[in-house]
């Protein structure tokens, strides 16, 4: 019995981080204002001091993009979250056997889901876009981590509007908003167009209370409403 005990522990252990994970399958088909090659990080909203959350590049696929969110404490991969994936059942459904391989494997060393193999390659892009990030975020000198470390990263509620889906995230270094990116945007010029003023307004406000820009007042009313989401969530 003595040498049974351990094993038994280790199975229980090994098994906890499938279990912290709640996936999250929403959708997006939208466009960001801020070009999607780059890869962007911030502190965790989860409120964990240790965590830090990293987005990895946006992969174009032929059944839609791809886009990964992945949250650290310390090295470690403890959540992953989809901003972007391809509206089809079999990535539905593939979505969380990828999220539950990445939290066993600690990597993006993962096999192909069965049905989805575009969206599991653009995942696994993604994810290690990610993964690089944070291992170049650790290597940073301790001043550079340090004023990392006061940012905070809060995304709004999806607002769905006539002319399609607006969700904001904003970033914080203590109460102050220092950057605001779209996660989803209606696909139209005048969308695109209002987007730059509306965040232009916002960090200079420093808060939801902006005008409406003429001719996207649906998108702006999304906007201020998914902004204010963020703003909420961050006080909470």
């Amino acid at each position: 019995m003595k040498r049974v005990i351990p094993v038994l522990v280790l199975s229980v252990a090994g098994l906890i981080p499938v279990w912290r994970y709640e996936p999250s399958t929403g959708t997006t088909s939208t466009t960001e204002a801020a070009s999607t090659p780059s890869v962007s990080s911030s502190t965790s909203s989860s409120g964990s001091a240790g965590s830090t959350t990293f987005t990895g590049t946006t992969v174009a696929t032929e059944k839609g993009d791809v886009q990964v969110q992945v949250t650290f404490e310390g090295d470690k991969i403890t959540a992953v979250r989809m901003l972007k994936q391809p509206n089809h059942p079999q990535t539905t459904a593939a979505v969380p056997k990828l999220i539950a391989e990445t939290l066993a494997a600690q990597s993006a060393e993962i096999d192909t889901v069965s049905g989805a193999t575009l969206t599991s390659d653009g995942y696994k892009e993604s994810l290690q876009a990610a993964i690089d990030a944070e291992a170049a975020a650790a290597s940073a000198s301790p001043s550079a981590s340090a004023a990392t470390s006061a940012s905070r990263t809060v995304a709004g509620s999806t607002v769905a509007t006539e002319k399609g889906d607006v969700q904001v995230q904003v970033t914080f270094e203590g109460d102050k908003i220092t950057a605001v990116e779209m996660l989803k945007q209606p696909n139209h010029p005048q969308t695109t167009a209002a987007v730059p003023k509306l965040i232009a307004e916002t960090l200079a406000a420093q808060s939801a209370d902006i005008d409406t820009v003429s001719g996207a007042t649906l998108t702006s009313d999304g906007y201020k409403e998914s902004l204010q989401a963020a703003i909420d969530a961050k006080g909470a």
